[in-house]
């Protein structure tokens, strides 16, 4: 891609985020939660001054910590606690993810595409992130569970802000019985809508000032080898994911040409075929679990 190209690509994907600011986002205080936990300067006891004004995502937050897939050995009984002992940075992302849920509100789009299902993959593909992270003892559930949730959001900002764009991408992928795409998603967006749902998705992280990481994910969780081995990880692990959820057959999978697990992924975060499998087969009970927390 040329440097005029890049550039206009930039434009129009800022375009769109700005014009989904006044459609939908995050919530207000939600937004806040993510600016108070990234200040150093701030304390559990802020997070709980902010988090205890709003009783529906208290319930929330205490709902998801206290369910089975959270996996705490008691039941918490107060945002308090939970901040304690999970800490500022975990119950954020906990927010961040009972946040999520209005924005995947929404019937079909059109044939072969819904909100509803797109939801459904970004929750398996959550559930299944949380599962690798734990089996690989990574030590951050809650980022691995959020990275998956939100892999796919620059789909809703097609959805939001390119909706013509997005319909004619589906359109053109000409989805088999199964769900399978006939043609690579990413350069249809590309050609069609002048940007992919990677570079919708990174640009809306960076506008939610969500940590550099999640921007990775959302970047590049197709081609996560083009990233430094450094910021690897939670992309490697949510490449993986995505596919795991796809294999198992919940929700939106159309940017997936392929459901074939990457050999130099699956060793760079320690997995085999068969451990992935493995982990697989146990993937909807666990999606079955999260998508109650979250959703019932």
């Amino acid at each position: 891609m040329t440097a005029a190209s890049t550039a206009d690509q930039t434009a129009l994907v800022d375009s769109a985020i700005r014009g989904i600011s006044h459609i939908a986002t995050l919530p207000e205080i939600t937004l806040r939660i993510i600016e108070l936990v990234e200040d150093p300067s701030s304390t559990a006891q802020d997070l709980h001054g902010v988090i205890e004004n709003d009783l529906a995502l208290c319930s929330r937050i205490l709902k998801v910590v206290n369910s089975a897939f959270y996996g705490l050995p008691r039941q918490i009984g107060s945002i308090n606690r939970a901040i304690v002992l999970l800490g500022l940075n975990a119950v954020k992302n906990i927010a961040i993810a009972a946040s999520l849920t209005k924005l995947f509100r929404g019937g079909e789009l059109c044939p072969g595409f819904s909100a509803r299902d797109l939801w459904t993959h970004s929750i398996a593909t959550g559930a299944a992130s949380k599962l690798i992270a734990d089996q690989l003892r990574l030590g951050l559930p809650d980022e691995a569970f959020l990275a998956g949730l939100i892999h796919d959001i620059g789909i809703m900002v097609e959805m939001q802000a390119k909706r013509d764009g997005l319909i004619r991408v589906i359109g053109e992928l000409r989805l088999g019985a199964d769900g399978t795409p006939a043609h690579d998603m990413r350069e249809l967006e590309t050609r069609l809508i002048g940007a992919n749902h990677c570079h919708f998705g990174a640009a809306l992280c960076e506008t939610w000032k969500f940590p550099k990481s999640f921007g990775y994910v959302t970047r590049y969780h197709h081609q996560p080898g083009e990233l430094p081995e450094a910021n690897r990880v939670l992309a490697n692990v949510v490449n993986i994911a995505d596919r795991m959820a796809a294999r198992a057959g919940l929700g939106f999978r159309a940017d997936l040409p392929t459901l074939d697990f990457d050999p130099l992924t699956l060793r760079e975060v320690g997995l085999t075929q068969e451990s992935a499998d493995a982990l697989g087969a146990r993937l909807p009970d666990a999606y079955r679990e999260v998508e109650a927390t979250f959703t019932g």
